[in-house]
């Protein structure tokens, strides 16, 4: 179990928000959080502390107003940390040279896979030829339904009819690196994790998956790693002292660092 940490930007500031409160009219988000530093200040602390594969997430789509102030965020970040940091939000072919020129280690990518409801294999394709599957991150963030969970796209606002599970993986492994899973119903709350999506994430014997959503204590990260099987990561957001909650940043890397196989 690795700890992945993130940077979040949106509105051209460093922010943790509650995830489903994201919408794009207004550019409107319910804040948990805003920093006073930039997004390069937060990738240095990664970089001096040696933790990679953690992510930099523009949460504004092109079309806003505040899209060009995220990217100078993200982008800094990325060239802060060469290597370090993965890059995602509104990533497609045409600008994921600009996320791996600045940096990043992997694209994160949602949305241009996952389109008007479903997969499309070949912008899959595309995505996967464009960058190459090794540098390839399916974000699969999803919320409940009545029958499991569903992938959710847009930055969380729009549900797919894809369900979350190990077909799912096992379909999508062919064409990337890793995947990125947050539950969009408790992210941001630091409320506890969304327990049924962990153990469903753990059956699988894949490739890396990092969970994200609802992790705000040292036993949350305990019970992760059992319900999870030690096959999981994670991401730490609002809990983290960094970002003004309660959990220390090293002692969550040094926690996951013991329970590294």
């Amino acid at each position: 179990m690795e700890f992945r940490p993130c940077i979040d930007v949106h509105n051209g500031q460093v922010k943790q928000i509650v995830g489903g409160s994201l919408l794009d009219e207004g550019d409107r988000a319910r804040e948990n959080f805003v920093a006073g530093q930039d997004a390069a200040y937060f990738a240095g602390i990664y970089r001096d502390a040696g933790i990679r594969g953690g992510h930099v997430i523009l949460l504004n789509s092109e079309e806003s107003s505040y899209y060009e102030a995220t990217k100078r965020q993200a982008l800094a970040a990325l060239r802060a940390y060469p290597g370090g940091l993965q890059a995602g939000g509104g990533i497609c072919p045409e600008n994921a040279a600009d996320f791996l020129e600045a940096g990043a280690s992997h694209v994160i990518v949602t949305s241009y896979v996952f389109y008007n409801g479903k997969i499309h294999y070949e912008r899959l394709k595309k995505m996967s030829d464009a960058v190459g599957k090794e540098r390839l991150v399916l974000d699969l963030s999803c919320r409940r339904t009545a029958d499991g969970f569903r992938v959710v796209t847009d930055r969380w606002q729009k549900m797919t009819e894809e369900a979350v599970g190990e077909r799912l993986l096992d379909r999508l492994s062919a064409y990337c690196d890793e995947f990125l899973v947050h539950a969009v119903d408790v992210e941001g709350r630091a409320g506890g994790m969304e327990e049924d999506l962990v153990r469903l994430l753990g059956k699988w014997e894949g490739k890396p998956v990092t969970y994200a959503g609802g992790v705000h204590s040292y036993e949350d990260l305990e019970r992760l790693r059992t319900l999870g099987r030690n096959r999981l990561h994670v991401t730490i957001g609002s809990a983290l002292d960094l970002f003004g909650g309660c959990l220390s940043w090293k002692k969550v890397s040094e926690i996951c660092a013991a329970h590294v196989e």
